[in-house]
This record gives C-alpha cells, structure tokens and sequence, in this order.
C-alpha cells in the first residue's frame, strides 16, 4: 500500500528538496536517498545535514554517537541470539523483529543476530574469486568477509524498513603496521544506519571477533564498542572512501587518519581517555622516550617494550601513569601499552596502545636491576594497601652515602616485610632482608636503609594483616641508586621473633662489631624485666626510663647476642638480636 515518487534531473539543475515518504500507519517517515548521477561519487542522502555532526577530536562524553542503555537490552539480546531461522533473509528479519518496536531495538536486533552467528571466513579471504557478499549466500554459508557482513546487514535495515547504507574505505585492522600508507582501493566494508533523525555508524564484521596473526583462524568474540561508535573514535580506524561519511565537522585528510594513533577498542572500553604523544612513532631524547595515559580512576597498567618490560620506568598516577623507556639498543623497537580495571578478578591486561620507539642513541647509565618490578614507586595502589602519606613520592631515590630513609603512616593492622635486591650474587637473600631497618612509632614506620656497595638497587615492600597467619603480598618497590664507590655499609643485626616491630635499636645500629672492644647499647624495649648481652661474659642492661643502656666487651667471641627475659619469675631468656663480630 505504500507509493513511490522517484524523481530523475538534469546533471547540472538543482533538484528542489525531496518531499519525505510516508510508509503508512504509525511510521515515522523515513528521508529519501538523494542521489546525482555524477561519475565516481559516492550518494549521499539528503539527510547528510552537518548540523549533527561532532568535532573532532573527541570531546570524552559516550563512547556511542546516540544514548544506549545496555540493560534495556539484555532481553532483546538473548532472544535475538536465540533465533536459529536460516532458511531466508526475510523470514530471519520477520523473526527477529517479533521482540523490537523501536528502530533502534530493530537494529540492534539484526546486529546481535549477525554478530552472534556469522563467522569470518579466513579461507575465503585468502580465495575471494570463490566468495559471494550476497545476503542469501552470506545466510547459508554462515561465513563471510566485510564485504559479506556489510551486504546482509544493510538488506536485513532493508526489510525491517529502516535506512541503511554499506560503506567502503581503509582500516587499520589486521596486518596495519604503525605508520604505514594506505594506497589504492578501499579494504574494508561496515556500515551507516539512520536512526532518530541522524546517521550512526556500526561495524558488525569487528563486532562479531578477531583473526590472528597469521590470519588463519578466526576467535567469535562479541564486541560492543562497534555498535553506533561515536564518529569522533570510529574514524580512529575506519577512514571511508567518502571524506563525508566519517560524520565529523571537519573532516580528517587520508593523510592525518595515517598519522594518527590507533587506539584500540580496549583503549575505551577501559575507561582510558588520551595517550601522549599522540603520533605513533616517537624519537628518544638522549636514549630516553616518555609516554602517558590519561584514564579514570582504577586502571592498572603494564608494557612491553621489545618484549620485555626491563628497560623503563613506569608509574602509576591516580588519573592514568606516565612511563620513561631508555632502549638498550639503538633501532626501532615496539612499545605496547596495556591496561586492566584494579577490581578485576582476573589478572589478564589487554593491549590498548602501541608506538614505534626509534632509539638513536644508548643511556647505559640508565639500565634497571632485573628484580625490579613496573609500576615503580608509590600511588593510589600502594595507597590501597595501606601504605599512606609516603614520605618520598618519586620512583627513584639518590643517595651520595649510601644511606636513606622512607616513612609511611600505616592503615590499621598492617605488618611489614622490606627486602633490597641487586644484580649478581653480592647480596643473598637473607642479607638483603637484614639491610632494610623498620622502625615503628605509633602508626608510623620509617625503612632505614643502608647499602653493601655502590650501585642500583631494588627495595621491595610488602605487606600481611597482622592478625592473619597468611603469607606477605607484594605492594610496591622503590629503585635506590648510588655511585659513590667508596659506600660499604655492614647490614643491620639479625632479629628474631621476640624482637617486638614497636622496639627500636638506637645503637649499635650496625650488624657487624668491632673486635677487643667496649661497645655502648641503647634499645629500645617494653614489657620486659631483664636484659642482657652475651659475649665471652654476660653484661646485663640497666633500664633507664623506656631504654635498656649498658656496655659489651667483644674480646674474645665471634658473634654477640641479646637477650631478655620477659618475666622476672622465669628462668630462661630469649634471644632478640644477633651481632657478628669482625675478625681481627
């Protein structure tokens, strides 16, 4: 029942404005495609008004060109996945349209349907002479290319009565190399849709999965970002055959969507916002590039950098972090970003960025210990853990003495474990215990550290509930240099598990005690009715206001001890503190 008017013009007149069609009862009217007979145009429908277009760059609101709530959805969803008709394009269409009023449910409807049950055909692509982009062939067959996906999702808009148009251009899809050219004809189809007065873009082939690296087998992973994406971000990676289609005021030239950085749908499903630099391939500086993501709140961050994540420096800020790489090799080397949400229950990051870093020249001086771990430094994360107001906020920390000290307030309940690493076998691992001090006061704990050598070291900090018998998880580390040759600090005494974390050695703070002679003792101690220091004799410490003071003579003995005895009624003593003595 419905009437067609189809006008045809002179080339060179104008055509007065197309009246719109009716299409009936309770439809709204649809606008007419507009279309020149000119060569080598592409059609653009009348309803192309710029008024709707977005600027560019993106300006951060949606991640969609027009509202969509995902939960209004979750039924339409699962009965489109549902429908299995396969017999025609027309009973498919009539089907899924039983559960969508609405032409966005209409859309969104074939959408499911076709990313849900069409797969990519890897070994068609490879043979394309044998393949037909066909609907019906595309329904039956179960497979397609972009070509196929981008055909039977605009002939399903067809039947469902609303305005669809399959468009043509360059992606940065499987096999893009950063920074390559795109030359000659288009290589990737998707599509436009009208909805709600405006054109909306929507790729159902990048919806429905991946291909991997050798383009063999194709993974059916549902991908949302690709349904009506704002046009602000779609031109990230599609760039159409017509400059008009990219739906943006202005437009980008073929030559700025090649310069661009392609940020994956990873980038903003994860809530990331802006990477700087925002040209993909970077220069170093003095054998030093820097890059940083800005996000919301949450996000974790990992990179590899030639595949390693040893020669950076990473850390994480509360909107996003910032990374320094210094390449140990001169060359182009790859730089992938990646990304997780901290509330994650699983630990798998996703790539969201990748740059070229080309290294012209080598910062020797700026290799890193191999134990330590990215991100480096304290934040919102240590924070979280209960590592509050660090006295030292920066990743790196200099000392000319090989001497320094870091504070925290700790959160409630929290117990510490330190431990300092460096390359090669100079320190083992229990003495890299013993060269971090903790002294707590109150809800303070400061780390005194003094280091064997010179050289760049790794201070790991960890932490436990105190009243959970579990084992310790890593937090945090700090990367501690030092280039005066002449550093050679002994590691402080061996504790024992008497040794209370609110005690506190005031002297000797050194593990290692000089032979034949007199040596003053200040701890320290609470709670406890006797001390005294084992050498060749025993001398006991006297108690002066919250202190045990006293004095040792180290003649004659290799190792000195201390003792307390917790109970003026018991018999035994228990040891605190172990000091070694050097040989003469």
């Amino acid at each position: 029942g419905t009437q067609v008017t189809v006008e045809i013009h002179p080339e060179d007149s104008n055509p007065q404005l197309i009246k719109r069609l009716s299409l009936g009862k309770g439809r709204s009217s649809v606008p007419l495609f507009h279309h020149t007979a000119r060569k080598n145009t592409p059609s653009l429908p009348k309803t192309m008004t710029t008024r709707f277009f977005p600027a560019y760059p993106w300006d951060k609101s949606s991640l969609k060109s027009m509202p969509v709530d995902l939960q209004q959805f979750e039924k339409l969803d699962a009965y489109a996945l549902k429908v299995t008709v396969k017999n025609s394009v027309e009973e498919l269409v009539k089907a899924l349209l039983k559960q969508a009023r609405t032409d966005l449910e209409k859309v969104r409807a074939i959408w499911m349907w076709i990313c849900h049950h069409i797969e990519y055909d890897v070994v068609g692509y490879h043979n394309k002479s044998q393949l037909s982009s066909k609907p019906r062939d595309v329904l039956q067959m179960g497979k397609s290319i972009c070509e196929g996906y981008a055909e039977l999702f605009e002939h399903m808009c067809s039947l469902a009565g609303i305005q669809c148009k399959k468009l043509s251009g360059h992606a940065k899809g499987h096999g893009y190399k950063i920074g390559q050219t795109f030359t000659g004809d288009s290589d990737h189809a998707w599509n436009a849709v009208y909805l709600e007065g405006r054109w909306h873009l929507l790729d159902s082939t990048w919806g429905s999965g991946s291909v991997d690296d050798s383009f063999t087998k194709f993974t059916q992973r549902y991908n949302e970002f690709y349904f009506l994406t704002h046009p602000a971000l779609f031109i990230n990676n599609h760039f159409p055959d017509n400059s008009n289609w990219q739906l943006l005021k202005p437009t980008l030239t073929l030559k700025e969507f090649e310069n661009n950085m392609l940020h994956n749908s990873n980038f903003y499903t994860l809530g990331l916002l802006a990477a700087h630099p925002e040209t993909p391939i970077i220069q170093t500086v003095n054998g030093k590039a820097s890059v940083s993501v800005d996000c919301r709140p949450g996000t974790l961050f990992m990179f590899k950098l030639k595949g390693t994540d040893q020669h950076g420096l990473m850390t994480l800020k509360k909107h996003g972090m910032k990374l320094d790489v210094y390449p140990q090799k001169t060359g182009s080397h790859k730089l992938e970003i990646f990304a997780k949400p901290s509330k994650a229950s699983d630990d798998v990051y996703q790539c969201v960025v990748e740059y070229v870093v080309e290294c012209e020249s080598v910062d020797t001086a700026m290799s890193f210990p191999k134990d330590l771990l990215q991100p480096v430094g304290p934040s919102w994360f240590s924070e979280r853990q209960g590592f509050l107001r660090p006295s030292h906020r920066e990743p790196v920390l200099h000392t000319n003495d090989g001497r320094c000290s870091l504070t925290f307030t700790l959160g409630k309940d929290i117990s510490v474990l330190t431990s300092l690493h460096t390359d090669g076998s100079s320190l083992a691992e229990d003495m890299g215990r013993r060269h971090v001090l903790q002294i707590h006061r109150g809800n303070q704990v400061e780390l005194k550290v003094h280091l064997p050598h010179a050289g760049s070291f790794v201070l790991k900090i960890y932490s436990k509930k105190r009243s959970d018998p579990g084992n310790y998880d890593y937090v945090f580390n700090y990367l501690i240099r030092c280039l005066n040759t002449e550093v050679k600090w002994p590691a402080f005494p061996q504790s024992y598990s008497k040794w209370l974390q609110d005690y506190e050695i005031l002297e000797p703070l050194s593990g290692r005690l000089p032979a034949n002679r007199n040596v003053q003792f200040k701890l320290k101690m609470h709670g406890i009715a006797k001390v005294l220091v084992q050498a060749e004799n025993t001398y006991p410490l006297t108690q002066n206001r919250d202190c045990w003071e006293g004095t040792c003579n180290t003649s004659g003995c290799r190792e000195v001890f201390v003792m307390v005895h917790e109970n003026a009624n018991h018999s035994f003593y228990s040891h605190v503190l172990k000091y070694e003595v050097e040989t003469q």
